[in-house]
């Protein structure tokens, strides 16, 4: 079983990757540390420092629109964020976000009834959110998709894909 712990972090509409991650330090920042440490914080200067390993973040509509850096969602990942809840996302920071093992979620009745710092688990493998408001199930990750996040991105997915017979020529 796959599942994901910790507290909300909830947030709007159309949130945009320039203020997920500062552009800025898009150049000048390469430590996943260092990147860590300055998610969000335009939007919310109190996340980088409170945050806790599983917690969670959640969007409204169009969550990641904008620039097409992969910041936006390492950046979030760095900072332990176990997955992003959305009403919608931006397709480029959808994928970033999978590609680097981190659970992106469409659910909009879990957008609507979560609010800031409940507890909730995420049971990916049920596609289940549980929380004190309710169930609320989320349509599931694909088989391949469900691979990439469980080996924590599309990289440690295709190394150990390729070291099986299913990398065969």
């Amino acid at each position: 079983m796959t599942l994901i712990r910790g507290r909300v972090w909830k947030y709007g509409d159309n949130v945009n990757t320039d203020v997920i991650f500062p552009g800025k330090y898009t150049y000048t920042l390469t430590e996943p540390a260092e990147i860590a440490r300055h998610a969000l914080e335009d939007l919310d200067p109190a996340f980088a420092q409170n945050v806790r390993p599983g917690d969670v973040v959640i969007g409204g509509r169009n969550w990641g629109c904008g620039s097409s850096r992969e910041q936006g969602a390492t950046c979030l990942k760095y900072a332990g964020v176990g997955a992003v809840i959305a009403r919608s996302f931006a397709r480029i920071f959808y994928r970033n976000a999978l590609n680097n093992g981190l659970p992106a979620l469409t659910c909009a009745a879990a957008v609507d009834a979560l609010q800031h710092g409940d507890e909730i688990a995420i049971d990916l493998d049920a596609h289940v959110i549980h929380s004190a408001a309710g169930d609320f199930e989320f349509p599931p990750l694909s088989p391949s998709v469900h691979g990439i996040v469980a080996a924590g991105g599309l990289i440690p997915y295709l190394k150990a894909y390729l070291a099986t017979d299913g990398g065969a020529a």
